[in-house]
């Protein structure tokens, strides 16, 4: 099966879980997600300053990358924490885990005073997973609204993104079986549409589709048979000191595979030639693909997200 196929069948169900969500009364008519999403934004013309929330699978280093790769001018800040939730960040009263630890760099600033700044041509947000869970009990398309919201205040306004991730590779139901099901079941239907209104004034939020990247990455490569550095989708996720697998976080070469996707979506260019040696945030060397899995990476960024409406991209 071609990515071209895969893609074809992605759209067929996200369309099928829009009609779906409509006919139960809880999203937006296919009509209007339709012309909401018909037009591109317009590429940008200078370099961006972006401000990212979210947590550890946004982590310090896949920003640090993606300011390398967007070159000089574009900037950056965030607030993060362990498993947070878009609620967590907006209560005062709600606890970051990990506050301390995520934001003790200089890349650190409020959420609540950056956003609502004007000082950012782009926002990106993300929520907490596992993401069936955020919905249920810490009211995300609520939250959602209310920092999209806040950055629609804001003068001048922001784009605004929300960062499709991803979940454990040991999911019961399995994890490119659930990478399929949840873009249009619960990021779209349950966040990404309900912000959406019929005849608003201000553009619709745009998705950044790391997880629909990172399976159509992986079922390349696992097809092929492995590629240099890359045998499985076990080598883009870290490894603890005992050797054994961490199944949610990324290593560096899923870090640059994420950072791929949020520069062709928030500048609209294909990352094919793109450098993959690359630093952390700290200044140490990351881990690089290969030359042929930086290829591969670029080739699947560029096809996924050129080929996604909601990502604002044209094709």
């Amino acid at each position: 099966m071609t990515v071209w196929t895969l893609l074809g069948l992605l759209a067929l169900a996200i369309t099928l879980v829009a009609s779906w969500a409509f006919l139960r009364g809880k999203g937006p008519s296919a009509e209007v997600v339709s012309a909401a999403y018909a037009a591109p934004l317009p590429a940008p013309e200078a370099p961006l300053r972006v401000f990212h929330l979210g947590h550890s699978l946004v982590g310090r280093d896949m920003p640090a990358m993606l300011a390398q790769l967007a070159g000089d001018g574009h900037r950056y800040e965030s607030q993060l924490g362990w498993g947070t939730s878009l609620k967590e960040h907006w209560e005062p009263g709600q606890p970051i885990n990990g506050f301390e630890a995520e934001n003790d760099h200089p890349r650190y600033r409020d959420a609540r005073e950056a956003i609502g700044s004007g000082d950012y041509d782009a926002v990106v947000l993300t929520e907490m997973v596992e993401i069936r869970d955020a919905i249920k009990y810490h009211d995300s398309a609520r939250y959602l609204r209310k920092w999209a919201a806040l950055a629609r205040q804001a003068d001048p306004a922001p784009r605004l993104y929300l960062y499709e991730s991803w979940h454990h590779l040991d999911d019961p139901k399995g994890w490119l079986a659930r990478l399929d099901m949840d873009l249009g079941q619960y990021w779209e239907d349950e966040l990404l549409l309900r912000d959406l209104e019929a005849g608003a004034d201000y553009p619709p939020m745009r998705v950044i589709p790391a997880g629909q990247v990172l399976a159509h990455f992986v079922r390349s490569v696992e097809t092929m048979g492995g590629l240099e550095n890359v045998q499985t989708r076990e080598d883009l996720f870290q490894r603890r000191e005992d050797g054994s697998l961490d199944t949610i976080h990324v290593n560096d070469l899923g870090a640059y595979l994420v950072a791929l996707t949020h520069y062709a979506v928030l500048y609209h260019r294909s990352p094919l030639g793109l450098p993959y040696q690359l630093q952390r945030a700290d200044g140490s060397a990351a881990e690089p693909p290969g030359p042929q899995v930086a290829e591969l990476m670029q080739k699947t960024v560029w096809e996924v997200v050129s080929h996604y409406p909601k990502t604002g991209v044209a094709p």
